[in-house]
């Protein structure tokens, strides 16, 4: 452990953060970024870098996981099914619009071994039970039977089979925390309730003010012992509002709510929920970044790495779309985790 901890505050070093992703955002091809990210690849389009950025993270997640053993490779197994989930995600999307297999290729992570499905299944099911019964955990097939079936006979929406499978990972992912070593288990566990908390926070801004489904329908998909009072997860969900979500998210999901969103009604309480989320990925951040210094050389720090490093994938996936987009630096650096634009974000 010694030894993969300091390997990991090396590689810590090398990390497109502050400085380095100011310089990053300066570039003005997908090409020339992937260069610098990757010189020997020979990569061309964002499509391309993008595929080479997850794939990346998913095989060191599972190099982590060889090395480190027991509970913390479990833990860090299922890190890597988060990746498998956002595949599953897309085909939610496309089993629900009746996409078809060569359209819906594209948009999926090429994962190897264990995660690696075929999509002419999902398609092809025939109902949310069918399509349950391909999923290749347990704990994702049983909430997404259990949580999405019903609400989506109703109201045939992906959304439903997406929170199912968000709840069935996060569920697990506590689950899996929990049985860390004692040392390791509360900086862990942070950044785990923060990303349930974003998950929470995603049902009510997402669920209930974009799609407008009922507070008592969203109810089933809460994640209980998160961290959060059920209560106060249910207060977020019967939000009439962002402004009024943003306040009731606080010290929950978010820091704190952005000013546009306190105070007298105002355009701001139309603003796009994004803003929010953004908002919850800040946390997410400094949530790891305080682990990552406090376990310095434990498993902690390990855990902590590994979700840096998912916010540093995302970023760089932002930045080539922006570059890509033609968008100017300083745009593009305003956009990324932690995001600098929240204030003027509503405009």
């Amino acid at each position: 452990m010694d030894f993969l901890a300091a390997n990991i505050h090396g590689r810590r070093s090398h990390m497109a953060e502050a400085e380095r992703l100011d310089d990053l955002c300066r570039i003005r091809s997908v090409a020339e970024l992937a260069r610098v990210l990757f010189p020997e690849a020979g990569i061309f389009t964002a499509v391309e870098l993008q595929r080479r950025l997850v794939l990346d993270i998913v095989g060191e997640l599972t190099s982590i996981a060889g090395h480190v053993g027991g509970a913390g490779g479990r833990l860090f197994d299922w890190l890597c099914v988060r990746f498998q989930v956002e595949n599953l995600k897309v085909l939610a999307r496309a089993f629900s619009s009746s996409m078809s297999v060569p359209d819906v290729l594209p948009h999926l992570i090429p994962l190897k071994g264990d995660l690696a499905m075929r999509a002419e299944p999902f398609l092809a099911a025939g109902s949310v039970e069918a399509f349950a019964a391909l999923l290749p955990s347990e704990v994702l097939s049983e909430s997404v039977l259990r949580l999405a079936a019903a609400p989506y006979a109703r109201h045939p929406r992906p959304f439903y089979i997406e929170a199912g499978l968000d709840h069935g990972y996060l569920t697990e992912l506590l689950a899996r925390t929990r049985a860390l070593p004692s040392a390791a288990r509360s900086g862990v566990l942070e950044i785990a309730r923060q990303e349930t908390g974003i998950f929470h926070l995603a049902l009510a801004a997402r669920g209930r003010l974009t799609y407008q489904v009922k507070a008592e329908d969203l109810a089933p998909f809460i994640i209980w012992r998160s961290g959060v009072a059920r209560a106060d997860v249910l207060r977020m969900l019967a939000s009439a509002d962002l402004a009024e979500l943003a306040a009731r998210a606080v010290g929950h999901a978010i820091d704190a709510a952005p000013a546009f969103l306190r105070g007298p009604a105002g355009p701001g309480r139309a603003a796009d929920p994004s803003v929010l989320e953004a908002l919850s990925w800040n946390r997410f951040y400094r949530v790891a970044n305080r682990a990552f210094r406090r376990s310095h050389m434990g498993l902690g720090a390990v855990v902590a790495y590994a979700s840096i490093r998912r916010v540093e994938v995302a970023n760089l996936i932002s930045l080539s779309e922006g570059i890509r987009a033609g968008a100017a630096p300083e745009v593009i650096r305003r956009r990324l985790i932690p995001r600098q634009d929240i204030e003027g974000a509503h405009v």
